[in-house]
């Protein structure tokens, strides 16, 4: 991910606090110049209005995701043994940072979605569902499906580990990761 200034960091965090707490439509520019302790000027040479600052922050937040899990796709590790990892890593990375979990649950189903996230599908996540398919590792479905399994089972884990209150045992953990992988793989092993 690139270095971003220490400011637009601060923005960054104090909007998605904001978004957590009162929605985008509740979430004014100058509330988040105030929250990030910065001018409001600040913002604006940052971001040509909110509709940037929100479209970026949705783009950082993804960074910020791959740069958790794109190190699984260089370790020298058996296939399942990547999927499991990368499983766990996002699964972490949104028990850490709820606040990134409930944006991105608002923004996909906001007008700010325009795009409807076309990118989500392409990219290293993607290009390692598609080797999986394309080398017999996991059945042969198209890499969006596994994509939409996986996240989704991510997602609703910690969704429900945060918000439902429900506690989860490692052992439960495991047990989640290794039911969708029996889903979804061709070996057995």
């Amino acid at each position: 991910m690139e270095d971003i200034a220490a400011k637009k960091k601060a923005i960054f965090e104090a909007t998605l606090e904001l978004i957590k707490e009162h929605g985008f439509h509740g979430t004014p520019m100058s509330l988040v110049a105030k929250n990030a302790g910065v001018a409001a000027g600040t913002i604006y040479h940052y971001f040509q209005g909110k509709d940037q600052l929100i479209c970026e922050l949705n783009f950082y937040n993804k960074s910020r995701i791959y740069e958790v899990i794109g190190d699984v796709f260089k370790e020298d590790l058996s296939y399942k043994e990547k999927f499991f990892q990368v499983w766990r890593r996002a699964y972490e990375f949104y028990i850490n940072n709820t606040n990134v979990l409930i944006f991105f649950e608002q923004f996909i189903n906001s007008p700010y979605n325009t795009n409807k996230c076309p990118n989500q599908f392409h990219g290293d996540l993607f290009n390692f569902f598609k080797q999986g398919v394309d080398s017999g590792e996991v059945k042969k479905v198209r890499p969006e499906v596994l994509l939409i399994l996986t996240m989704g089972s991510i997602t609703s884990t910690a969704k429900i580990r945060k918000f439902a209150n429900v506690p989860l045992e490692e052992k439960e953990l495991v047990q989640i990761v290794e039911i969708l992988w029996e889903g979804i793989s061709l070996k057995k092993n």
